[in-house]
């Protein structure tokens, strides 16, 4: 079996020969292997890929020259695998007839050494009835009834795929490096010749000549969607360069995946992605779109609590629960959008079981039973684990949600949470416009200020009063939780006074929140929700980088789980119409 990674992979040719071809797409839970053997800046695909390889039965792997990374992966494969068909085939940058003898000339040098490595031989009769016989495989298209979604970028792995299908979209195109489909174009006078011209005539890599007019074609197709998703790997300049571009003037929602190819991201990929979803279907039953969707009797219990309401049998309750990483939030509410109990608990090392700890204390605070409640919506990264949840809908809407609620008037939301921190921008109904996340590092989150808090040797709530005492602007110039640490360290080895070490890294929080904010487009009214948002130290800091005052409700951790009851809400509102 040979390994390849891109679409202009001559495929074909190798199948022809009896030989199976299986395109190598990462998934790995660690670097462990490239660490070793690769510089820390190669990008994290080259490193996937490397470890797939390292792990998998391969008989050799067909590179193609998109990048100076998988350059460096063609070096070390080639150190580590001597036995192995390790090749590089120089993709030409322009497609035209020279770049096209000239790539058939390559395939031709390509498959001469094969010959000699393997003992097949490659017959250009029977490949070109080889192709004739295969199907080339269709573009998605636009379907009716459907949230139609379209791919651009840099490769688009399978699970970015697998996620839109689980929650009903549809991929209308596909138009990054793996695409959906391989252009075969069968010439029987020149087999190769017009096989290198259909492998080269797909949509242009950023490496190539063409890559001047993706503008074009990607406006062209973005018409037919309702939104696109924009994926790249982390730190592939070209492409994020792009995005950026693109984000500019193109005039459909517009959501940028980057991804780092280990599973660990995969909880924040999901929640983009159907955060991104939910903005989309506003208006169309957003939650019951995205929400879980397959619990048992889901449809009739909605359908029973919906007509004991109708009938007017006692009052009506909703919960929201938000199961975060530090903490797990319930709200109930009424049938009148009134807030009767909330409750908030540490998260411990299960999400499901601090969740059944919010439910009992959030039902005792509101002298109800579990039967009395309607309808249960999760949030959260735990909103998945939550088993007595009837559905879940992402942090990202729920908190739009939850704030429009709490305050109208709110445009631009800053959510510093226990590991996570977004920006997000709301219409005048409260609907998500856009949002940013930051990735799987921690800095700037409230574990990072727990971590700073034990090496000052004060409690949290006292970090942020200090900071207010300061007299001497300190500037922590990492926002690595180790790094930062260690600057710290160092600055109470230099006898700097703890509240000047807890302002500087209050300031170091805001700069790096004011960077989401501009990323996502600052709008006032501004409001700060999550834990963070009760640190003094921080929103002073925030609100100086802002030159805004930050709107924060009397209980921010709870904007979320209010959010999800709202939703919840609407459900059975939804209902009691139908």
């Amino acid at each position: 079996m040979l390994g390849y990674i891109c679409k202009y992979a001559p495929v074909e040719v190798f199948e022809s020969m009896g030989v199976k071809m299986e395109r190598i797409e990462p998934d790995v839970t660690n670097f462990n292997q490239a660490e070793i053997r690769m510089h820390p800046n190669i990008c994290s695909f080259a490193k996937g890929v490397l470890e797939e390889v390292m792990r998998g039965e391969y008989e050799g792997v067909i590179l193609t020259t998109c990048c100076d990374s998988i350059r460096r992966l063609y070096d070390v494969l080639r150190e580590e695998f001597p036995d192995k068909f390790v090749y590089m085939l120089d993709t030409p940058r322009i497609t035209k007839d020279a770049g096209i003898t000239l790539y058939e000339q390559r395939i031709r040098a390509m498959i001469r050494e094969y010959e000699e490595f393997s003992g097949k031989t490659f017959d250009e009769n029977e490949f070109c009835g080889f192709l004739k016989g295969k199907e080339e495989e269709q573009q998605y298209a636009v379907k009716s009834n459907s949230v139609n979604i379209g791919i651009i970028g840099a490769r688009a792995n399978e699970s970015i795929k697998k996620i839109l299908a689980e929650n009903g979209a549809n991929v209308a195109f596909d138009l990054t490096c793996t695409g959906l489909g391989r252009k075969i174009l069968v010439e029987e006078e020149n087999v190769l010749n017009g096989y290198a011209r259909g492998l080269l005539s797909q949509f242009p890599c950023m490496r190539m000549e063409q890559a001047a007019n993706r503008d074009e074609l990607i406006k062209r197709s973005a018409g037919s969607v309702d939104g696109i998703i924009y994926h790249t790997v982390q730190f592939c300049d070209n492409y994020a360069y792009e995005y950026a571009w693109l984000k500019g003037w193109l005039d459909r929602p517009l959501l940028l995946l980057e991804t780092d190819y280990t599973r660990q991201s995969g909880g924040q990929v999901r929640t983009r992605i159907e955060a991104f979803l939910e903005s989309l279907s506003s208006g169309r039953d957003s939650a019951q779109g995205t929400g879980t969707g397959n619990r048992t009797g889901r449809a009739g219990k909605l359908q029973d609590a919906a007509e004991r309401w109708k009938k007017g049998d006692g009052p009506m309750y909703v919960m929201g629960i938000d199961s975060g990483s530090t903490s797990t939030n319930a709200v109930i509410m009424d049938q009148d959008r009134k807030i009767k109990a909330f409750s908030v608990v540490r998260t411990g090392a299960k999400s499901g079981v601090s969740a059944e700890r919010a439910l009992k204390d959030v039902l005792e605070k509101a002298g109800l039973t579990r039967e009395d409640i309607s309808w249960i919506v999760s949030t959260g990264y735990g909103r998945v684990s939550i088993e007595f949840a009837d559905e879940n809908v992402t942090e990202i809407s729920c908190h739009g949600k939850g704030a429009h609620y709490f305050n109208p008037k709110i445009r631009t939301i800053l959510d510093i949470g226990g590991q996570d921190s977004k920006a997000i921008r709301l219409s005048e109904n409260g609907e998500v416009k856009d949002f940013v996340m930051n990735d799987k590092c921690a800095a700037g989150t409230g574990r990072f200020l727990e971590m700073i808090a034990r090496t000052l040797e004060v409690s949290l709530d006292e970090m942020g009063a200090i900071a207010l005492t300061s007299r001497e602007e300190i500037e922590i110039t990492s926002m690595c939780s180790v790094f930062a640490e260690s600057e710290v360290i160092s600055l109470i080895a230099n006898n700097k006074e703890k509240n000047d070490i807890a302002n500087g890294v209050c300031n170091a929080i805001a700069n790096k929140a004011y960077g989401l904010l501009k990323r996502v487009g600052m709008e006032p009214d501004f409001m700060m929700t999550g834990g963070v948002a009760k640190n003094p130290g921080v929103v002073r800091a925030v609100e100086r980088k802002l030159g805004a005052r930050l709107y924060i409700c009397d209980e921010p951790e709870i904007v979320g789980a209010t959010g999800a009851a709202l939703y919840a809400l609407e459900q059975m509102e939804r209902q009691q119409e139908a």
